[in-house]
């Protein structure tokens, strides 16, 4: 069977086709824009296997070729550095190094969802690009607030109800320049237009969750499960729910809460030479919207419960409150991660006789 190697960019893909005693039978630049030449390009190889790298925009190419090949792989990017470190790297090379790799079955591959899942992520909680647009709104929200704020400083006249409707009421009426008064109302607008935005996004989140096929109501009770377990954590919102759930997708592929740890990021990087080890930084690969509901998550514990604080204390004072918060919020994934593959809800420490 041939493999194909294609490295795929923005407006274009090269392509180099590798028979089964890797030689390279033919190479081809084809445009993005011409999915009709793509596939009748690659109808003319027979039986063939492709590879492509996880890039932003893969998806419409994998949906593209999974019908004609016997196996579309998805290659890690961070894992094939061979190619990202070349002193001699061009389009050509890299389809062919990724062709030669999947003739030798050598090619790390990339978590790539289930065809529903890749739609909706995770049934019960909603498309994850919904998910993750609401946390994106959510933040301009946050914003926009801030910058009201700030204007009001500088008049001595913010207070803490300021976004109540008697908080509103009195923002209409403080006394500012008329540049600022413009510029407020500006953003008072704006607020309201993303609290919308945000309503809005909320009810299809909903509308998705009562969507799902009757084929899933088994997918469905099994997320119904972990999103009762992450619930069972204390501080922890229905927001950060979603996110943990559909981030971090099915839990049971995780063979280690090392891997999940590593999966968002939040695993420290080693390196070791002669002999000497030295500890790097968190690695920030994975998804940002799930490390960061985990550091939110791990201040919200350290601040209101002694059992996480127990762990922090100490930390901190060793390493660090930025260093200490980290690896509490490692801790806790791995914690949550352990209690959805289990199917155990979180149990409180019990309080001392």
């Amino acid at each position: 069977m041939n493999s194909i190697g294609i490295d795929l960019h923005k407006a274009s893909i090269s392509v180099c086709v590798m028979s089964p005693d890797r030689q390279v039978l033919a190479r081809q630049r084809m445009a993005c824009n011409d999915p009709a030449g793509i596939v009748a390009f690659f109808q003319d190889w027979g039986p063939f296997q492709a590879v492509i790298e996880a890039t932003a925009s893969y998806e419409w190419l994998f949906q593209l070729l999974e019908p004609l090949a016997q196996r579309v792989v998805l290659a890690h990017p961070k894992k094939l550095r061979i190619i990202a470190e070349s002193t001699r790297k061009s389009d050509r090379l890299d389809a062919q190094v990724l062709a030669e790799f999947l003739a030798l079955d050598m090619i790390p591959p990339a978590f790539r969802p289930a065809p529903r899942q890749r739609q909706h992520r995770q049934p019960a909680v909603g498309d994850r690009r919904l998910v993750r647009h609401r946390s994106y709104v959510s933040g301009r929200i946050t914003s926009v607030c801030c910058k009201i704020r700030v204007i009001l400083a500088d008049y001595n006249a913010d207070r803490k109800d300021l976004f109540t409707p008697s908080g509103l009421k009195y923002l209409a009426q403080v006394k500012v320049s008329e540049a600022d008064r413009f510029v407020l109302d500006q953003l008072v607008a704006e607020r309201k237009r993303l609290r919308n935005q945000l309503a809005a996004v909320e009810k299809q989140l909903r509308t998705f969750a009562r969507s799902a096929p009757v084929a899933e109501a088994e997918a469905r009770a099994v997320t119904d499960r972990w999103l009762a377990v992450v619930d069972s954590i204390p501080y922890v919102g229905p927001v950060t729910v979603d996110v943990v759930v559909s981030e971090l997708g099915d839990v049971q592929r995780f063979r280690s809460q090392k891997r999940a740890a590593a999966y968002a990021g939040l695993a420290p990087g080693h390196r070791e030479s002669g002999g000497r080890s030295k500890e790097l930084g968190i690695t920030k690969e994975g998804s940002p919207l799930l490390r960061w509901a985990m550091i939110q998550t791990a201040w919200r514990l350290v601040q209101r419960t002694q059992r996480w604080r127990s762990i922090f204390e100490p930390l901190a004072r060793r390493r660090g409150k930025k260093r200490a918060i980290v690896a509490v919020a490692r801790r806790v994934l791995c914690m949550i991660v352990s209690l959805m593959q289990s199917g155990q809800r979180y149990r409180h420490a019990m309080p001392s006789a």
